[in-house]
């Protein structure tokens, strides 16, 4: 509904000529707005008001409403009417305009007469009036239009709507001028259908009481938009010009349908008049049919109206509040959805029927009271089980609708027992109160708690039913969202556990790495890096991205993860590696390819290897001065293809320096040609920065502020920091058993000179146990021994023989077997690897705290 402006303008000007309100937009009708007090005087008099009936505002203000407004069957002597048949929409059988004023109604009634007016014409008028409940002084509102102008551009028998607002039967848009109105003291009668729209004055009794009241006077309003309205209106002193907003106004409140002796009643009656010739009112007889029609396409309408506002989005949490603001004010004036622990959690569930142990979580909840009077005592985020004996308990057992009329003080009370030292009674007591649950595919998700206040009346047959349909729907769609949550949970924890968790610091080089997932097609995909630990404080650092998206290119990239960590392992050189995984994935399958960059980083000897296998180019940042550039490589083919050969660079660096490696994800642009990308790189990876965190964030940030990424993005960076060569001790042994002793001495030397006396004995030992095997397995060739002080004290022994040592269980008559135990037990980690001349072995301690 589009509540429109209430303008000033003399009779027969703007309304009435054609150049008016209508004349500035087609389909808008202007309504005359007037407000009627308990007392039944008038305590609010629009313009529109002026410009239908004639009457000054100063002239109407206080007078008895029933002298001035068409609002009772009575007709006088002075007017030809139309008996079109006054009704009450929503209200039971009895329901009299008569009362509509002097004893309030409980529902909104209608009518519709023509009037004698000054000119030559006769006013054909369509009035509505709408209880105000609540503590303030106004009673009534009623609005009143020219029946002409309603049908002048519409169809015959459609209803009127205000200012553009839809009709609420059929959905179309009408539109006309209201001629000037009558001359004073005419009295009007009887309706047919509403679509109310005034604008909020202040200058008239009881503004602000009205004001706090716009919720109940303009359904569909949230509590949101009558607090800024008030606030503008009553605080700052700005009034409301226009408020729009496209809503429905219902037909037939709360789809109240007469019932069955009623209508016949009603029947009763008209016989009754024909037979004493009197004449009998045009569709009397039928309003019942009608009204009932109305309400089950009212209530088909709602439903389709609440079908299109949910699940315009898969996430679980916005989905939840659109299925809660769905349905207030217009089906309920509160609704509190909870849904069971696992859903909200984004996990699987046992799909029995809940027990008294099953926890549920409150996610949202809307109403129509004043801001804040639920959030202390029923709070969102809220987890609580409920016992047996309760309404919500049943609902979420028998998976069907519970209805609750009025919520009696012993049924308050036994509710409110839930809640720990919280009183939930006033606001629960009185109302009427239906649970519905959601549930989907057999299965509860949870339940949604709606109550009306104590004024609306209660919910019935119908609205369960309609609650039931409501809730089914709203079940689907909170089953789809939790099902993409589900899916793409466990497609964050897959992704995760293939991707490996670094140390920022190795051995010479500080690291940081950033993953971002796809965000078009999926959140699993193939990019990947890795950073291993090989022999002689190196360290391998690796980025790879197997072509495709998914589960398949997930599933692909974590076996070549896999095969590379193994390969590297062995320490194969760079080129030697990518044609051994290029076979692998040949014998894998030919369905994927991937491309891969591989480097060893040498902190002794400042100096990369590296191999391409068609992978975007790294970058190197220069510390000396601050110039980045991309390094030339052979590019290579892509991994899978099979028979290319691979070729390897060494590149020398400097401490300080910055190696950068990233996917294409992160320098493909769409439409553009991936050398803007690469440039970019490279600019951002020069940013100076102060960590390794932050310069990883600067190049996100300059080459992820586009719009519609759809690959994933793996980025290592890694800071060379090297070794320095005084903290680099070697020793060539000649094979023999005496060089045993002699590397025992040098060793305790040097860690005399490096201050670590405190590691002297230990590493005397271990080098040792080391030493002796190797001399014993040399074949008589040289034995070189080294110790690297980093951020660990790291002992090697090479020598020429190609078996690797296995760790035994030494039996106590054994005289051989213990050494490696002895290592594996003092050292903090130790290991083997082949060479091209033979064979590794070293183990690390940690360098005492000073």
């Amino acid at each position: 509904m589009d509540r429109g402006t209430d303008r000033d303008a003399p009779p027969g000007h703007g309304a009435g000529d054609g150049t008016g309100i209508a004349g500035a937009g087609a389909g808008r009708i202007p309504l005359a707005v007037v407000v009627v007090g308990r007392e039944g005087l008038v305590s609010h008099w629009s313009t529109g008001a002026r410009r239908l009936f004639g009457l000054a505002r100063d002239d109407a203000i206080g007078r008895p409403a029933t002298d001035l407004l068409p609002v009772s069957g009575a007709l006088t002597d002075d007017r030809e009417t139309a008996p079109y048949g006054t009704y009450a929409v929503g209200g039971g059988p009895g329901a009299d305009p008569e009362l509509s004023l002097d004893q309030g109604p409980s529902c909104p009634t209608a009518g519709r007469a023509r009037l004698a007016g000054a000119g030559p014409g006769r006013l054909d008028v369509l009035w509505w009036a709408y209880p105000l409940v609540g503590p303030g002084r106004e009673r009534l509102l009623v609005l009143a239009a020219d029946a002409a102008a309603v049908h002048t551009d519409g169809p015959t028998g459609s209803g009127p709507t205000a200012y553009g607002a839809e009709d609420a039967a059929t959905g179309r848009e009408t539109g006309a001028h209201a001629p000037c109105g009558p001359a004073p003291g005419h009295r009007i009668g009887p309706v047919e259908r509403i679509a109310p729209g005034f604008a909020l004055h202040t200058d008239f009794p009881g503004a602000e009481d009205l004001a706090r009241r716009l919720p109940e006077i303009l359904p569909g309003m949230s509590v949101d938009e009558s607090a800024r309205i008030v606030a503008q209106v009553l605080e700052l002193g700005y009034p409301v010009l226009e408020f729009s907003r496209n809503d429905r106004v219902p037909v037939t409140p709360d789809w109240g349908v007469p019932r069955r002796a009623e209508r016949r009643a009603r029947r009763e009656r008209a016989a009754r008049a024909a037979a004493a010739g009197e004449p009998v009112p045009e569709g009397l007889p039928d309003d019942g049919e009608d009204l009932e029609y109305a309400a089950v396409r009212e209530r088909l309408e709602f439903l389709n109206e609440v079908s299109s506002r949910i699940g315009t989005s898969l996430d679980l949490a916005r989905t939840v509040v659109e299925v809660s603001r769905a349905v207030v004010p217009r089906f309920t004036d509160v609704a509190g959805t909870y849904l069971r622990e696992q859903v909200v959690a984004g996990e699987g569930f046992d799909e029995g029927v809940p027990d008294t142990t099953t926890m549920w979580h409150r996610v949202a909840l809307e109403h129509t009271d004043e801001p804040g009077r639920w959030d202390d005592v029923v709070p969102v985020g809220e987890a609580m089980p409920f016992p047996a004996h309760t309404p919500f308990f049943q609902c979420m057992t028998t998976g069907e609708p519970v209805l609750v009329p009025r919520i009696t003080e012993e049924a308050g009370h036994a509710i409110a027992s839930q809640f720990d030292k919280r009183d939930i009674r006033p606001l629960i007591t009185g109302r009427s109160m239906l649970v519905v649950p959601l549930k989907a595919r057999n299965a509860v998700l949870g339940f949604m708690i709606l109550l009306r206040h104590p004024e609306r009346p209660v919910f019935n047959d119908m609205d369960r039913v309609t609650g039931a349909e409501l809730a089914a729907r709203a079940g689907l769609v909170l089953d789809n969202a939790r099902m993409y949550t589900y899916q793409e949970n466990v497609a964050e924890t897959l992704q995760d556990s293939m991707l490996p968790h670094i140390p920022p610091r190795m051995a010479g080089c500080d690291i940081a790495t950033r993953y971002l997932p796809g965000t078009l097609l999926g959140r699993v995909g193939g990019d990947w890096f890795d950073a291993v630990k090989l022999p002689g404080a190196r360290t391998a650092l690796v980025v790879g991205d197997v072509m495709g998206h998914g589960l398949n290119s997930a599933a692909m990239m974590g076996q070549l993860r896999t095969a590379v960590q193994t390969m590297a392992g062995l320490d194969l050189p760079p080129a030697q590696l990518l044609r051994t995984l290029d076979g692998l994935a040949r014998r894998l399958g030919d369905t994927y390819l991937a491309t891969c960059l591989y480097a060893v980083y040498d902190p002794i000897a400042s100096e990369l290897h590296l191999a391409n296998a068609g992978h975007v180019p790294p970058v190197l940042v220069r510390a000396a001065d601050g110039r980045s550039e991309l390094l030339d490589l052979p590019t290579g083919a892509p991994i899978g293809v099979g028979g290319v050969p691979f070729e390897a660079v060494r590149v020398r660096v400097e401490p300080g320096d910055r190696l950068v490696m990233c996917t294409d994800g992160l320098v493909e642009i769409r439409g553009q040609d991936i050398g803007v990308g690469l440039a970019t790189l490279c600019a951002s990876a020069a940013h100076p920065a102060a960590s390794m965190d932050d310069a990883c964030d600067t190049i996100v940030r300059a080459l992820n502020t586009r719009g519609g990424r759809r690959d994933d993005v793996a980025l290592l960076m890694a800071r060379l920091g090297g070794i320095e060569p005084d903290h680099v001790a070697e020793w060539r042994l000649a094979p023999g058993p005496a060089e045993v002793g002699r590397a025992r001495a040098a060793v305790r030397e040097q860690l005399h000179a490096w201050g670590l006396d405190r590691l002297a004995d230990t590493a005397g030992l271990l080098v040792s146990e080391v030493v002796t095997n190797a001399v014993r397995h040399c074949h008589d060739r040289p034995v070189d021994l080294r110790l690297v002080r980093g951020d660990t004290l790291l002992c090697e022994v090479d020598d020429a023989d190609h078996d690797l040592p296995t760790l035994l269980d030494a039996r106590p008559t054994d005289e051989s077997g213990r050494g490696l135990r002895v290592v594996s037990t003092l050292a903090r980690e130790w290991g083997t690897s082949r060479t091209n001349t033979g064979k590794t072995v070293w183990f690390e301690l940690t360098l005492p705290r000073r």
